[in-house]
């Protein structure tokens, strides 16, 4: 499944019993070149809470909190192949991060994330003896944001590697938003995710945080929705409630497709 540029394997565990280890299977499934290729690997299992339990694995094997694209991909997924119908179209999708709602209409999600925390502006660190003022946000997974002039110019995936591994976001490290501001409402942002270790096409837990700190830092009291342009080609919209320096009601939505479906022999 594809949304935004995001790619995901989707398996369903209970369809799939022989699954023993998902850390490994996310590292061979998710290979470009000796397995399927993948941004990462969304493995459904049962819930109790919700309609179904999302788990995400990043390419490297290591498990994460949340994935908004991956959320997306899901809730399309099994409006398709569950037929879930629900009051008002709503879907739960049970994460680390906790319970997500969702709604889907034809080839578009949209997400609830959870309520966004740790909000800190102007964190002082210092790459290739650069002394550089880092935001940071917890959209379900860790985000810094950083305000740049030139995006296109930006070198992501050495500059968000080293952000990515320093100390002050240690142990568990961020994922880097590169964010170009193109008016009160609308922003660009490239990402560089942890996990999968490079930048890749669109991040959706990346756009909401970059469209939460636009409007932490410029105060923007009005304004409810902005436009997020990324990397992949699709512009995601983000729409939320803030109360003075507190966010609610947040919701992602963009586009979502499935692309094709196959066997995969593990070995």
């Amino acid at each position: 499944m594809v949304a935004s540029g995001n790619d995901f394997v989707v398996v369903e565990r209970s369809q799939n019993p022989a699954i023993n280890s998902p850390r490994i299977l996310a590292r061979r499934i998710c290979d470009r070149k000796f397995g399927v290729g993948a941004d990462g690997l969304l493995l459904l299992e049962k819930s109790k809470i919700a309609n179904v339990k999302m788990r995400i694995f990043n390419p490297d094997g290591s498990e994460a909190e949340m994935c908004g694209n991956g959320a997306r991909c899901t809730a399309l997924y099994i409006s398709r192949y569950r037929m879930i119908a629900s009051q008002k179209n709503l879907l739960k999708l049970q994460t680390i991060a906790g319970v997500i709602e969702a709604r889907v209409s034809r080839n578009s999600a949209r997400i609830k994330l959870t309520d966004p925390k740790d909000i800190k502006l102007g964190i002082p660190i210092k790459i290739n003896n650069r002394r550089l003022k880092i935001d940071f946000i917890n959209t379900g997974v860790p985000h810094t944001v950083i305000f740049v002039e030139g995006l296109n110019k930006i070198d992501v995936a050495n500059l968000g590697r080293q952000i990515r591994y320093h100390k002050s976001f240690s142990p568990n490290g961020a994922n880097v938003d590169f964010v170009e501001v193109l008016n009160n409402n609308s922003t660009k942002v490239r990402t560089y995710e942890r996990g999968v270790e490079d930048e890749t096409l669109a991040c959706g837990t990346g756009a909401v945080a970059a469209a939460l700190i636009l409007a932490t830092r410029y105060s923007l009291f009005a304004i409810r929705r902005v436009n997020v342009y990324t990397k992949g080609g699709e512009i995601l919209k983000v729409y939320f409630e803030k109360i003075k320096n507190k966010f609610t009601d947040v919701w992602l939505e963009g586009k979502a497709k499935i692309v094709y479906k196959g066997e995969y022999y593990v070995k």
